[in-house]
């Protein structure tokens, strides 16, 4: 967490835009942790809120494209494998593009929210064969919506708990 933080301080929101982005698109690093790490730097004047949220919102759309395309585009069989590394077995994948076919601007802006389908999502979609028009408006909605909880949310509500935490110190 350390070098997270220190990454976050020398390079701001464009450190953040590449751990969103790489996230979403599928790599294993922590962007939650980073969005929420940042607002934080926000309350205390470290990182400017709107380039927090303007990172937060464009990484996570833009990585998420970028897995749809390489789900699209011969990230199935990347899924099958490799898919084993977050216990995604073909029986698995197999449901999850079928609910995808089935429901998938739901899952879509829902994945967001859910560990490993955040990172999977835009991959599965795109394998899938989830028509790009679709996939683009869940999408930023889903986005919008996550970077309001995570992005803002722990920047709104830090005036909540700091008179809480003053109160339990004593």
């Amino acid at each position: 967490m350390q070098t997270l933080h220190h990454l976050l301080l020398v390079y701001g929101a464009w450190a953040l835009f590449l751990c969103v982005y790489l996230e979403s698109m599928g790599v294993p690093v922590p962007g939650e942790s980073a969005v929420v790490l940042s607002s934080l730097l926000a309350v205390h004047g470290e990182m400017p809120l709107a380039a927090l949220l303007a990172a937060v919102f464009l990484g996570s759309v833009l990585g998420d494209c970028t897995g749809y395309a390489i789900g699209r585009f011969g990230g199935r069989r990347l899924l099958l494998r490799h898919g084993h590394l977050v216990k995604l077995t073909p029986e698995r994948l197999a449901s999850l593009e079928q609910q995808f076919r089935k429901r998938g601007v739901y899952l879509v802006m829902g994945a967001r929210f859910v560990v490993v389908l955040r990172q999977l999502n835009g991959l599965i979609a795109g394998s899938a064969g989830m028509p790009f028009h679709r996939f683009v408006a869940a999408n930023a909605i889903g986005a919008l919506a996550w970077t309001a909880v995570w992005g803002a949310g722990p920047y709104l509500a830090a005036d909540v708990y700091r008179p809480l935490l003053q109160w339990w110190r004593g």
